[in-house]
Formats: C-alpha cells, structure tokens, sequence
C-alpha cells in the first residue's frame, strides 16, 4: 500500500520547525568564533572548542534516531523530540552570549564552550526526527521535495538570523562592541531572538502536523515499525545497525565527509579569515572597531549563502528530475568549491557576496539532495537510526577539522586563516567528483 501524497501546505507544515532550527544554527555558525573570541580563546583553539559541536552530534542523533523509530505516545512518534530540543536550544541561546556573567565561578570561555555544546546538542534532538519524518510521511516520488522544502526553510531561517546581529548594530544603533570579557549587545539581543523563534516555529509543526501510527505504517510498508514487548529494541542494535548499513550510505559518506570539513573550515575561520585577508586588520585585536565591522560583515556573507541556498532549493527538484540528483549534487558543489577559493583573491568586501552565493548552491544542496538519495536505500522501519548513523558522516569531518585544523592554521599557515577556507574550496570540489560514484536506488529522471 502507497504513502498518499500529501499537499503543498502539508509539507511545508511538518517542516516549519527547521526555519527555526537553522535560526538558531546561524546564530551559533556566525558568531560562536566571535563570542569565544571575546571570551580570550585563540585562533589556534578555536577549532577545538567547536569540537564541543560535532561530537555532541556523534553520540545524540544516532541514539535520538533509535528511539523515536520506537516511540509513540500522545504527542506521537517524532513530536516528542522536537518539543525536547526546542526548549532545551531555546535556553541555551539565552545563557550562551551571557557567559561572561559566570565569570566569578568558571572562566567565561568554558561556559561559553559548554553552552555551545548544549546548544548543538539539542538542536540535534530536534533536528534528526525532522529528517526521519520526511521519509515517514512521504512517498518516493515527494521525497525530494520535502527536503527540499526543508531546505528553502533552512535558508530563510539562517538568513535573517545571521543578519540580525548587523541589521541591530547598523540600522537599529545597538552598541556593536563591548567591554573585555563581554559580548556586544547586538549579538546577545539577536540571541533573545532566536530562541523566541525557535520555539515557535517547533510548536506550529507540533499543532498542525499529526503523524502516521504505527498501524498505518507498517500497513504503507509492508513491515512492522514497532518490536513487540517481548523484543524491545535496545541500544546495542545501534551497532548492529551500523554494520549492516547500506552500500548507498557508504558512497555518500564519502561525499558528506568532503563536504562537512569545508563547511566546518568556512564556520570557525571565516571571520578571522575576512578581518585579516580582507578588512586589514590583526586577528587578535577583537576589540576593535574593524574587527567587529569584519565580524558584521561575515554575518551578512551567511546571510547571503543561506539566502541563495532558500532560493535554489525550491528549484532542486526540477533539476534533479530533468538530470538526476547525483549530477545536480555534483554541479552545486564544484559552484561551492569555486565559490569558496574565490574568497583568497576577493579585491574588496563586496566581492565577497559573490563567492557566498556560489556557496549558497552547494549548502542547498548539501541539505536536501543526499538525504533524498539516502531515503530511497534503507528500510522504512529503520528511517529514524539509520538518518541518525547517517549523521556521523557530518560529524566526524568535523571532529577531523576541529582536531587538527587550528594547529594548521597556526603553525603552517602562519596564522593565516584564510588559508583554511582555501582548503575548503578544494575539499568541496573533491566532494564533486566523489558523488558520480554513488548508486541512487530510486532515482526517476524524466525525459520530457
């Protein structure tokens, strides 16, 4: 028995919670450098303590995965976690520009590091079974769609949370710098906001979607999605699972591995980077006004990137259905990977918008189209774990970058940090060439 197809405002409905996931996400991407900056951490160690991040998402989504396959109480299957890591998010973005507050207890650096890991924790917990749900809800055929939809979402979402902080300090007259030790209030006002518009968000999903049960699934699918009390899954089938995933995930994960370390370089070094390459100035002068006119700025590159990447993915399905998703992937990111090394030769700031619009392809790309390939190759009883797994192919790049990518930038790159985002472009254009060699099980290319 088929999945009926659902409307245009239906999806868009289960959705809408990512606008709000990625609000907060762009706030931690734009600025997390820049409040730990402010907090005393070095370029050098930057990278370290956005591995807080990644390998908080190592260990959260495949274990959040397995048990909402498994859940259904009266808020549902996947809602129940949603509702967990909005709130839990919300409060993070709220203590996390503050933690300069606790500095009479624990260096506000650390508290600002754990904040940080709580905050990506929990945007993980509600981010997964927003994966899950697509292949739970859609049939084959609106797969890409929905993630797509995910995507423009995603897009909008992170475009005017990486704007706020600009838009505050330059047409609002919020106070852009702060004493040492602190964090300007533009950036903690943009924080106040996104987490107002997270929870939100999570809860117009929360009151306009309702679920598939369990019955209706197995009955779409052909199987049984819930174990019988007798044989409850436990945790150690994450490790079963693991070993037996698909030769599909596999591929992709080579492409995701490629693609993540260069978003990973982009997001920890891109305001050091443009302070120093572009804006003229010594990338431990946070204080300045250059500095945080620099840190501005790159807040408005995001907002771009992100802006590009809401716009292209309402055209991704198109494209895909006309030459296939794995030839669409490919194209985004070698526009990425060009995109990304044209920051090295930018001649003014404004140069600099263009190469995040070639980015923005490759981001809307990366958000949609390998989860569309990935649905179509797992079982429908193990959608929630295996996205889960799949998400250690995000996260392992990026503990890869965190470890060693503040030491290359010190000690072989001479601090020069714009170096690092010219390792991402090359990265991205790796990732390219590495998807024509993935086997998309359900792909349907029309002809007409």
């Amino acid at each position: 028995m088929n999945k009926p197809k659902l409307s245009t405002a239906q999806i868009w409905n289960m959705s809408m919670g990512f606008l709000g996931i990625q609000f907060g996400f762009a706030l931690q991407n734009a600025n997390a450098s820049r409040i730990l900056q402010n907090f005393g951490a070095d370029v050098e160690h930057l990278s370290w303590f956005w591995l807080a991040a990644p390998v908080t998402g190592l260990i959260v989504q495949p274990i959040i995965g397995h048990y909402s396959d498994n859940t259904w109480n009266s808020l549902g299957r996947r809602k129940p976690y949603f509702l967990t890591g909005a709130i839990l998010a919300s409060i993070a973005l709220c203590l996390m520009p503050n933690s300069g507050s606790l500095a009479a207890f624990i260096p506000p650096m650390f508290v600002g590091a754990g904040m940080l890991m709580i905050m990506d924790a929990s945007i993980n917990v509600a981010m997964e079974p927003f994966r899950a749900l697509v292949g739970d809800m859609l049939p084959s055929e609106q797969r890409t769609q929905g993630f797509s939809v995910q995507a423009t979402l995603i897009g909008f979402g992170a475009v005017v949370g990486s704007l706020l902080p600009y838009i505050l300090a330059e047409y609002i007259g919020v106070s852009k710098v702060a004493p040492d030790g602190e964090v300007p209030d533009n950036v903690i006002f943009s924080f106040y906001f996104g987490a107002f518009v997270f929870l939100s968000t999570i809860f117009w999903t929360l009151s306009n979607t309702k679920e598939y049960s369990p019955e209706q699934l197995a009955k779409f699918n052909d199987d049984e999605l819930l174990e019988s009390d007798e044989e409850k899954p436990q945790l150690k089938d994450i490790l079963r699972d693991f070993a037996s995933m698909p030769s599909t995930m596999k591929q992709l994960g080579v492409v995701q591995f490629f693609s993540w370390f260069a978003f990973f370089s982009m997001w920890v070094f891109c305001t050091p980077a443009i302070a120093q390459h572009v804006f003229g100035t010594a990338i431990e002068d946070v204080k300045s006004v250059q500095y945080n006119d620099a840190a501005n700025w790159v807040n408005v590159m995001f907002g771009v990137y992100n802006g590009v990447a809401a716009i292209f993915a309402f055209a991704l399905p198109v494209v895909a259905s006309k030459i296939g998703r794995k030839k669409t992937h490919s194209a985004a990111l070698l526009a990425g990977g060009l995109g990304m090394l044209s920051i090295y030769f930018a001649p003014n700031q404004y140069f600099l918008l263009i190469s995040m619009a070639l980015i923005g392809f490759a981001w809307a790309s990366i958000l949609s189209v390998p989860y569309a390939i990935l649905a179509g190759a797992i079982p429908s009883g193990k959608m929630g774990i295996y996205m889960g797994i799949f998400n250690f192919f995000i996260v392992i790049p990026q503990i890869v970058n965190g470890i060693i990518g503040g030491p290359i930038v010190k000690r072989i790159y001479d601090s020069e940090a714009i170096f690092a985002l010219v390792l991402a472009g090359i990265s991205l254009l790796v990732a390219a060439v590495t998807v024509n060699f993935v086997e998309d099980k359900d792909e349907v290319v029309t002809t007409d």
